[in-house]
């Protein structure tokens, strides 16, 4: 495999891993970035990000000298001897107004480098962005001598390193033939299928993928009120969903809703496209509505295991709330349901005490400054009306339940996620109240 001079502009969950994972595969690789401090720790080794295997890569890529860092974009393309093959766009493109992605990150850094990047260089665009992005960078660089590919990423939160190094498929779309091949062939090692496309296409592909990941999981959200209405039992009937092949197991579990940085925010935007396209998607604005409902549901489920009724008073009711973050195996609060579900009960009046194993109570959050965090589970749940889990974080499951049932005021557990054994959880003096169970 040919060895490539490679910059990666961004040093988020997307950037570093591809960056990390770059170097791992053998390639030369400079991540540039705007946060020196950040920067700083980074080529110490040390990762902020709380992902799997990532340190080890970062720390193995510096020893190997194989990757650095370096602040600003300019600073990665001078870093690179005869500078870079490849340039990965790997920065923010947040939902701005209106549910469309803002590139103005994008933009800016297009600005910066047009001018220093080499002649064949390829730009890739990592980051999920709109249709007709990779067309509009290819404007901005006024340079017909550097193409533009679009690359991308399929990478989950708390797998990314595993994702990366294990993709079920690689997509890459450019007007130019030569340029996809050569970006595809960074990911030879891999032995991945490879689908080779233009822009517009593997741009779509993305949303296209997260929409429907969404949808499935408003669908089975759906599915566990009806559950819950006719008194069946959604483990059973997500098993036997699960079986058929054209459906599978993946993303048949209910829970306080989707969100995370990517599943919003994507959603949001593929309205964005259709509209400007003139096409109503109805599937899409159902499957966030129906989001936006199961938010709603678990706190009235709350309403009625403290209260009695559905529309009880929560004012003044301590909760304690078992998991924070957006997913377990992550520390990313970002559209994270259970701080949406949080929210709800907070403006219900209901004083809250959190319990994530990736959080600590000093973190200085902002999303945070309803909830009073503790890093105790026991004391979170002391003198509490009810817990509430709202992450599917496995270490709940271990906790001593019958010691948690004494200190509790009343015991009563709303497990949002059917994490918990029913049958543990009982025995140990609990009320057990899950999504779309008996």
């Amino acid at each position: 495999m040919f060895v490539r001079r490679i910059a990666v502009i961004g040093t988020g969950y997307v950037g570093l891993t591809t960056g990390a994972c770059l170097a791992s595969l053998g390639h030369d690789v400079v991540c540039a970035d705007v946060d020196a401090d950040k920067l700083e720790r980074l080529r110490r080794g040390e990762v902020d990000i709380l992902e799997p295997g990532l340190a080890d890569l970062v720390a193995e890529g510096i020893a190997a000298g194989r990757l650095s860092f370096v602040l600003g974009a300019s600073a990665a393309i001078r870093a690179l001897a005869e500078g870079p093959e490849v340039m990965f766009l790997c920065v923010p493109t947040p939902m701005g107004v209106g549910g469309v992605a803002d590139l103005s990150i994008v933009e800016s850094v297009i600005e910066e480098v047009r001018d220093l990047l080499p002649a064949d260089c390829v730009v890739v665009n990592k980051s999920t962005v709109p249709v007709g992005t990779a067309e509009r960078t290819q404007e901005l660089l006024v340079r017909s001598d550097v193409a533009v590919v679009s690359n991308p990423e399929f990478l989950r939160e708390g797998s990314a390193v595993y994702d990366f190094l294990n993709p079920d498929r690689i997509v890459v779309g450019a007007s130019q033939q030569d340029a996809a091949e050569r970006v595809a062939a960074l990911y030879a090692k891999l032995g991945a299928p490879t689908v080779l496309t233009d822009a517009p296409s593997a741009e779509l592909v993305k949303y296209a993928a997260n929409c429907f990941l969404a949808m499935k999981l408003s669908y089975v959200n759906a599915v566990a009120e009806l559950c819950d209405r006719l008194g069946a039992n959604i483990s059973d009937v997500t098993e036997g969903m699960g079986y058929d092949k054209r459906i599978g197991q993946a993303f048949l579990q209910p829970g306080p809703g989707w969100g995370g940085s990517c599943l919003p925010k994507d959603t949001s935007a593929m309205l964005q496209l259709a509209d400007a396209a003139d096409f109503e998607f109805r599937l899409i604005r159902a499957t966030i509505d129906t989001n936006t409902r199961q938010r709603q549901r678990m706190v009235e489920k709350v309403r009625l295991a403290v209260t009695g009724k559905r529309n009880g008073s929560l004012s003044h009711r301590r909760l304690a709330l078992f998991g924070l973050t957006f997913k377990a195996g992550t520390d990313d609060l970002r559209d994270s349901p259970a701080l949406a579900v949080a929210a709800l009960l907070r403006q219900a009046g209901a004083d809250l005490v959190g319990y994530d194993p990736a959080l600590r109570p000093d973190s200085g959050h902002p999303a945070l400054s309803s909830i009073t965090v503790t890093d105790d589970p026991y004391h979170a749940v002391k003198d509490a009306e009810a817990v509430v889990v709202l992450t599917e974080w496995p270490e709940f499951r271990a906790l001593d339940w019958a010691r948690l049932a004494e200190a509790v005021r009343k015991p009563i557990v709303v497990d949002t996620r059917n994490l918990l054994d029913p049958a543990v959880a009982r025995r140990a003096g609990f009320e057990w109240i899950g999504v779309g169970m008996p």
